[in-house]
């Protein structure tokens, strides 16, 4: 049988994308905390990945970021936006959320 192919904390990304319009992982893990219920941080890095492979999601750029970090001098943090096939919904939660964050 199998898994189902959709998943609804990727849906949830994608509705905040689509209001947001694009985002990095830790960002989208911030606000997803606050508007949804609890996920952990691998499931969301997960759905993103998985986003990426089913095109829902794509990566639309990639920024070395300099820093003193305990792995070394350099990170990477992945721009993420909608894919070609993602559906969004709308959201009224989402919508809620960043008009809090606006004010």
């Amino acid at each position: 049988m199998g898994r189902k192919p959709g998943s609804q904390i990727r849906q949830n990304i994608i509705e905040l994308l689509s209001s947001t319009g694009e985002g990095y992982g830790y960002q989208i893990y911030l606000a997803y905390r606050q508007i949804f219920p609890k996920a952990t941080m691998r499931s969301i890095y997960y759905q993103l990945r998985k986003g990426v492979q089913t095109g829902e999601i794509k990566i639309k750029a990639i920024r070395k970021i300099q820093g003193n970090y305990s792995w070394g001098t350099e990170a990477e943090k992945k721009i993420y936006a909608l894919g070609e096939h993602a559906k969004a919904k709308g959201n009224s939660k989402v919508d809620d959320y960043l008009k809090k964050r606006a004010s």
